[in-house]
């Protein structure tokens, strides 16, 4: 335990200037409640969700909301949202009756009815009970063209690490000597039906200092793990090795993505026997491939093109470490309001999701001779589009359209590109019955920070609303247009104004928008943020002691650093599995995988950055701070719940009032089930009711 003395030159009065002294306290009394399973640690847990339910989950009130969201949680009249696979539709689906889930899968004609004719694959439930483990579903990845061998992705409690456990899909069971692996944090690819490419943790020394496998071995089947064969070694400081297998019917390529930090990748790929560098940049995402080429979205200038393209780069000149002019080709360009968001690969085309002001639109491009033919899938009615599904050996995709206040619609099209809707959310609300707005805000540097506002139609600005502020500001993540779900019109219908804004470190204007707001920047995202909590004031809209923020995660840190920065503007913060203490963020799970987004704490020059706005080395009892609620999981091991616990034990035996749950399982989204999502949003829901109703 240390004190680091951070001294720096302020001017006190005109005309003269002498050295201030800030301590920023770095002993930590409270990091006793970083072990997870401690006694201590749980029975002070057990306590604290004790009080917070006598508190709020024990009224009609929330009785009622649990209901009402649970209702729509668990609602038959959900879109099954499903992907192709080997030309049938695959689905997984929590209702009431399926709590952990049904696996299932219906036949491309069958999904475009109304009621399509389900097959169950398998049932998670039956499993949990069967095992007696409380299985969440993670996914699964199978092998093509035939897609009769699965690897399948289970998690105890809903925890990043897994189980993976091959599955025989035409017999529909586990195959008992086939590629399983016990629980780690892992990635595997196939390479054929005998052999996978795996990056696990095959012992001590093969995970690195954030947790993540830093080897990828080739596992033949009938082999033991603990033999297969070694193609790739990263160093302990690197972020991640993961395999990469492209299996598509225009050839097969596998090889190696190694993380040197959070946002950097070098790609290897496999030529023959041997594993090859490609001379790629290092900020770049690889987006699979397609006809000979790597698909690659570019969040750094290269050889000429622009932060924010995608290209297409020939795969054979990259392995001959002969990439010229001629190797690449430009498939999209952004603009000063069009940005990259995601890419969909097909077999003969691309699907480019765009982000227009931040509304989605979707561009489609096929390779004519030797150039790319542009069109945009025409919008229906005023939503935003996204992609939901392409299927790499046909030309079947899905679009999703919506808007805040339009439900959520399906499209389909195949190889006509006819789209047509074959799937509808029910209407929940009147579109008329809210007022949808996007304004701007100007931040400390004069930057201007677009946010959206949801109002009821008849709100009058007499500072009198009750508002919740949401935001994210981190690792290149945008925050887009969605229907109005239960959490929003609860508290919209309660009298609220519900505020999303879009403020720098996220995704919304391309890469430059994150990298704005990185390491010495990060203040850049706070002030955004605080801005716009002030025009909402300003602008008559709320006030103070109406005025309530929420996030989550890298969102937990930002309404945590703006909190003890401006505790005067808000009367409500919800902070959930948040990272808090930034000095430590980095010894905790995966923690060190996120130095290239905030600055490594250990180097002193980043800690005089860090420590500025590190929430629990800045909280004080001096001072006076609203009522914070804090809420995590015990089975997170993304970002640990010491965090919280951290916080909120500081803050209590400071003297603040703070409010504290955690649920024992759920993994980083704190809910492991369609109950224990309900359960934690009528907690949040109830807690702003408390704080920002008069």
């Amino acid at each position: 335990m240390k004190r680091i003395v951070l001294i720096f030159l302020s001017l006190l009065v005109v005309g003269c200037s002498q050295e201030k002294e800030i301590v920023v306290d770095t002993t930590d009394p409270y990091i006793w409640l970083e072990e997870v399973e401690g006694v201590d640690a749980l029975n002070w847990v057990k306590e604290q969700n004790e009080i917070t339910k006598s508190r709020y989950a024990e009224s009609d009130s929330f009785a009622k909301t649990y209901d009402e969201l649970l209702e729509e949680y668990q609602s038959n009249d959900r879109i099954p949202y499903a992907y192709v696979m080997g030309g049938e539709m695959y689905n997984f689906w929590r209702d009431e009756k399926n709590v952990r889930g049904l696996w299932r899968k219906t036949s491309i004609e069958s999904y475009q009815t109304d009621n399509p004719v389900w097959e169950t694959v398998l049932d998670i439930d039956e499993l949990a009970k069967k095992e007696e483990q409380n299985w969440v579903y993670k996914g699964v990845d199978c092998l093509a063209p035939d897609f009769q061998r699965c690897l399948l992705r289970l998690s105890y409690g809903g925890k990043d690490a897994v189980v993976v456990r091959e599955f025989d899909l035409v017999n529909k069971a586990f195959v008992d000597d086939g590629f399983n692996t016990p629980e780690s944090k892992q990635y595997l690819g196939w390479l054929n039906e005998n052999q996978i490419m795996v990056a696990t943790d095959f012992g001590e020394g093969s995970m690195n200092e954030s947790g993540y496998p830093r080897e990828v071995r080739v596992w033949s089947r009938g082999e033991p793990l603990s033999e297969a064969t070694t193609i790739f070694e990263g160093t302990y400081e690197k972020i991640f090795s993961f395999p990469f297998s492209s299996v598509r019917p225009d050839g097969n390529h596998f090889g190696v993505i190694e993380g040197p930090t959070f946002f950097t990748k070098v790609l290897y790929l496999m030529n023959g026997d041997e594993l090859v560098k490609l001379d790629l940049p290092l900020r770049m995402d690889v987006n699979g491939t397609f006809q000979g080429a790597l698909i690659l979205s570019l969040d750094q200038d290269w050889k000429g093109y622009t932060s924010g393209s995608l290209v297409a780069v020939n795969i054979e000149d990259a392995l001959n470490q002969n990439i010229t002019d001629d190797s690449i080709e430009l498939i999209f360009t952004p603009t000063d309001k069009r940005f990259l968001r995601s890419v969909g690969i097909a077999e003969d085309e691309i699907y480019v999701n765009i982000l227009d002001n931040i509304n989605g639109k979707i561009l489609h491009f096929e390779k004519v001779g030797p150039n790319w033919k542009e069109s945009e899938i025409r919008s229906f009615g005023n939503a935003a589009l996204s992609i939901s599904s392409v299927d790499q050996w046909s030309d079947h995709v899905f679009i999703n359209a919506e808007s805040f206040t339009e439900p959520s619609a399906l499209y389909y099209a195949n190889e006509s590109k006819d789209f047509k809707k074959i799937k509808s959310l029910p209407e929940k609300f009147a579109p008329e019955k809210y007022n949808v707005e996007q304004l701007y805000a100007t931040s400390a540097d004069g930057t201007s920070i677009p946010y959206f506002q949801v109002s009821n139609s008849d709100m009058e600005k007499n500072s009198m609303n009750p508002t919740l502020l949401y935001g994210y500001g981190g690792f290149q993540i945008s925050q887009t247009p969605s229907y109005l779900g239960s959490f929003a019109r609860q508290w919209l219908d309660s009298g609220g104004v519900y505020v999303i804004a879009n403020i720098r470190g996220g995704g919304e204007f391309g890469p430059k928008w994150h990298q704005s707001a990185l390491k010495e920047n990060r203040q850049r995202a706070y002030d955004d943020f605080i801005a716009v909590a002030e025009t909402l004031i300003s602008e008559n809209i709320t006030s103070s002691n109406h005025l309530g923020i929420r996030g989550g995660s890298n969102g937990g840190l930002l309404v945590g650093a703006v909190v003890t920065q401006r505790p005067d503007l808000f009367n409500a913060v919800i902070c959930a599995v948040p990272l808090l203490d930034m000095y430590r963020y980095d010894k905790l799970l995966a923690g060190a995988s996120w130095v290239d987004e905030y600055g490594d704490p250990d180097n002193p020059d980043e800690w005089s950055f860090i420590s500025k706005y590190s929430p629990y080395q800045n909280v004080f009892a001096d001072k006076s701070y609203p009522e914070i609620y804090f809420y995590t999981s015990t089975k997170d091991d993304r970002v640990h719940p010491g965090h919280a616990r951290k916080m909120a034990k500081k803050m209590l035996d400071q003297g603040h009032k703070v409010i504290y749950y955690e649920n024992v399982e759920g993994g980083h989204s704190a809910a492991a089930n369609l109950k224990q999502s309900a359960y934690m949003t009528t907690l949040q829901i109830e807690y702003l009711k408390d704080k920002l109703h008069d």
